[in-house]
């Protein structure tokens, strides 16, 4: 008999999660100056500490890594210090938090980037629309293809923003791998055209995630490190040519690795080209034999479901998660949810972000 629901606990590597449900990485700009967080931004994880697990927003592994404004990072001492603040809340009240490392590589500006730099990229491919700067919309300009001895560089960068997040107090890191940024750009043969080591074939393609695991695992319990993809989700002008394919050699190299978990959004935040409609995530997490975190459009009774069938072993929330700092009592009493206030989704005060109504009150 299985007795395995969303509200059962789970062993993720040394942690041990209160249930499954997980609060997903979000966007929401409200940072300090110099992309340090701030007090507002630890009630708001503390508010959030009886998920599972949190999974922070973005944060940069560089001043290069930044594609939007007020946005947290974690190359510096004072984003250290920030950080450490946030994960001391939420340990104190119980629950466990991630951090999401991150690089956004074209999807930035010039005046996002040190010294107006170009932003950097598998190949020299502008995606569609406008980038969001600090002087509202710009469009997106052709980026740098990176050089082999610039991509090592980044690596490192990973691995240096892994030993800052285990100083600052994280129960493990989650690798950025999805939703049209930096290594997603490798990934995926829209948005990589090359033709050295790291392009063309998908075990090519796959290499720059996969030296970056390697660098992250060597200073890191390889148990406290996540992977999230999105091998269908055309946000930021993604698309690739055979994603079952690509997205099932790339689950198959992460077996053996012995990691966290393996994320997935299994849908797209853009509509989809017609014809790209299809794929087969239950065949994608058969293939890893760890566990699955499943996200993208679930709710309570879903996310249980998937969690009975074993189709899921944890479900991440995003939206529900903005609007309702109590998320698990409210799924757990059957409650009604509050409704968010999409116009506060990004950037601004504590407004939107921090005063949603608990239940209780």
């Amino acid at each position: 008999m299985n007795s395995k629901d969303l509200f059962s606990p789970l062993q993720l590597g040394p942690s041990t999660l209160t249930n499954r449900i997980v609060m997903a990485p979000m966007t929401r700009n409200r940072a300090a100056e110099g992309n340090i967080p701030q007090e507002m931004n630890r009630l708001y994880y503390e508010q959030r500490a009886s998920a599972g697990l949190i999974i922070t927003e973005g944060a940069q592994i560089s001043p290069q890594g930044a594609g939007y404004p007020f946005t947290p990072g974690i190359y510096n001492d004072e984003q250290i210090l920030g950080w450490k603040k946030i994960t001391a809340a939420v340990h104190q009240k119980g629950g466990h938090i991630f951090i999401q490392l991150w690089h956004v590589g074209r999807i930035s500006h010039p005046s996002l980037q040190p010294d107006n730099a170009l932003p950097v990229a598998p190949s020299a491919i502008k995606p569609d629309g406008d980038a969001f700067t600090y002087n509202g919309p710009q469009p997106f300009v052709e980026p740098h293809a990176l050089e082999i001895s610039e991509i090592n560089n980044i690596v490192d960068d990973y691995q240096q923003a892994t030993r800052h997040a285990l100083n600052a107090g994280f129960d493990g890191v989650e690798i950025h791998a999805a939703n049209g940024y930096l290594i997603d750009q490798f990934l995926r043969n829209g948005s990589n055209n090359r033709t050295d080591e790291y392009g063309g074939p998908p075990e090519n393609r796959s290499r720059f995630l996969l030296q970056v695991l390697a660098a992250v695992t060597s200073v890191c319990d390889s148990r406290r490190v996540g992977v999230r993809l999105s091998p269908l989700n055309s946000f930021n002008s993604m698309r690739d040519s055979d994603p079952m394919t690509l997205f099932s050699y790339v689950v198959q190299q992460l077996k053996p690795l012995k990691l966290a978990y393996l994320h997935v959004l299994e849908g797209s935040m853009s509509p989809l080209p017609e014809g790209d409609e299809t794929f087969d995530y239950k065949k994608l997490a058969a293939l890893y034999d760890g566990i699955y975190m499943a996200n993208h459009g679930y709710d309570r009774q879903s996310a249980d479901e998937a969690i009975k069938s074993g189709t899921a072993d944890l479900v991440s929330f995003g939206i529900p998660y903005i609007a309702n700092p109590d998320l698990v009592e409210r799924f757990k009493a059957d409650a009604p949810l509050n409704a968010p206030d999409q116009a506060s989704f990004y950037g601004g005060d504590e407004t939107g972000y921090t005063d949603y109504p608990f239940l209780s009150s």
